[in-house]
């Protein structure tokens, strides 16, 4: 689902109802968070989740001509998922920062080995940063952008009850989780049309 213009609050009206409206997304995002591991963190993003950091971004650099609006639109609706794919923001996250350095430099191509499994089919692998390579021959980014495009056969077995594993098979960091908490499924069924 795409955010549109007109959904937006203005800066005044978004003022107001922020503190009630982060609320409703720090729950929401719950259901929709995966950790794998102790270092990799999957939120998977909605037009909720993006429409929060949209109002975000807006408050934050006072945007509120028309043309600041879109560009924050054009960045952020390529992330909402279209019925027929989940899309995540993939964080990679190390408290210290001298071991988050040689971290992200043992994860290079992390991002392109995170998968989903829907029960009874072939594992899907992430198509990662569409919009900017974010890694280099150093390192990888602590942030990235992740999709995983589901056959209409994967689908029709997650809204028949299939469970879906997520992991990671990088060399580096061999990390998977049999079954999504409940809530988490029942959460990311609802991208799917």
């Amino acid at each position: 689902m795409i955010i549109s213009r007109d959904s937006l609050m203005t800066l005044e009206a978004y003022a107001k109802q922020r503190p009630e409206f982060r609320k409703q997304v720090m729950q929401h995002k719950k259901n929709r968070t995966v950790h794998l591991g102790n270092h990799v963190t999957l939120l998977f993003e909605d037009d909720m989740t993006l429409r929060y950091q949209v109002q975000e971004m807006l408050r934050i650099e006072k945007i509120f001509e028309e043309e600041g609006i879109q560009s924050e639109l054009d960045a952020y609706n390529p992330l909402c998922p279209d019925g027929s794919n989940f899309k995540a923001t993939m964080l990679i996250e190390y408290g210290n920062v001298a071991e988050r350095k040689v971290a992200l430099s043992k994860l290079i191509g992390i991002e392109d080995r995170l998968f989903i499994q829907v029960e009874g089919q072939a594992r899907v692998y992430a198509i990662a940063d569409e919009d900017l390579d974010r890694e280099n021959a150093e390192k990888t980014s602590a942030v990235h952008f992740v999709r995983f495009e589901l056959t209409p056969d994967m689908k029709s077995a997650l809204k028949g009850g299939a469970q879906m594993m997520v992991g990671c098979d990088h060399p580096n960091y061999l990390v998977h989780l049999e079954e999504l908490p409940l809530e988490t499924l029942a959460a990311l069924l609802k991208d799917l049309s």
